[in-house]
């Protein structure tokens, strides 16, 4: 089996870069972080389909899941396959985590959001996954770390070698170099990067930022134009298991 698990999508540049890398390739799993798929900030429907159109099994998300208020009720329809972090307080729309069968597989993703420099109240992250795949039987557990710290994704990927397949963090739009199988048999990396324009900061215009870190004024984030590029990482699941990180540049509709 090859899974596919691609880092933040930034912006129509980012859907732009998915659609077209994912043309041509074959995987039988793809899961896409999206919360900021949509003018880089956020989810709408339109933009969560034309991903899943073009390939995508799972969306995950993060802490800009609620930006646009029209996702709120699809998330919340039967088996969407679009998630928002499983330790958000309940009553929130939508999962936190899904099980879809493939090829006779039962396979789980469950999307998490870390605590460390991240000010919103939420569950633990470490006992909720612990209740999802306690009560949630799966052949095969992904699971999406959005979270700020590294010392955060990593404790939850040593948390969960040995029963999950594959932890990856997101969040932080840099891709990490620690594409690694953990002693307990598990595919882990810190960050999936992001995928979008490569021109800008993190996805975003250059010179908004400079001038946010400049003056400290809250000046409005646009999405960076320019050349794009992919990260992520790929997950081969045969006789036995094979783990490389994707950076690939200037991938074009």
């Amino acid at each position: 089996m090859k899974i596919l698990l691609l880092g933040d999508v930034v912006g129509k540049p980012g859907r732009t870069a998915v659609v077209s890398y994912l043309k041509n390739r074959d995987y039988d799993f793809a899961i896409v972080n999206a919360e900021n798929a949509a003018g880089g900030f956020g989810l709408t429907r339109n933009t969560a389909i034309q991903l899943l159109d073009a390939g995508v099994n799972v969306i995950t998300s993060g802490n800009h899941i609620w930006h646009h208020t029209d996702v709120l009720e699809y998330i919340d329809e039967d088996n969407c396959p679009v998630l928002r972090p499983a330790n958000y307080p309940p009553g929130n729309p939508g999962s936190g985590f899904i099980v879809m069968k493939h090829q006779g597989i039962r396979i789980m993703v469950v999307n998490l959001q870390g605590r460390l420099f991240i000010p919103m109240a939420l569950d633990c992250p470490f006992r909720v996954v612990d209740n999802i795949i306690r009560n949630n039987p799966a052949d095969l557990i992904i699971v999406d770390m959005h979270a700020e710290a590294t010392s955060e994704k990593q404790a939850l990927a040593r948390h969960l070698d040995g029963r999950a397949a594959i932890v990856a963090g997101t969040h932080t739009h840099v891709l990490t170099a620690d594409a690694r199988v953990l002693p307990g048999g598990m595919a882990y990396i810190t960050d999936l990067g992001m995928c979008g324009s490569m021109s800008g900061v993190i996805g975003m215009a250059t010179e908004e930022a400079r001038i946010r870190f400049l003056t400290g004024r809250n000046v409005r984030l646009q999405v960076a134009e320019g050349n794009t590029y992919v990260n992520g990482l790929e997950v081969v699941m045969n006789s036995e298991l094979k783990v490389e990180s994707l950076s690939l540049i200037n991938e074009k509709a």
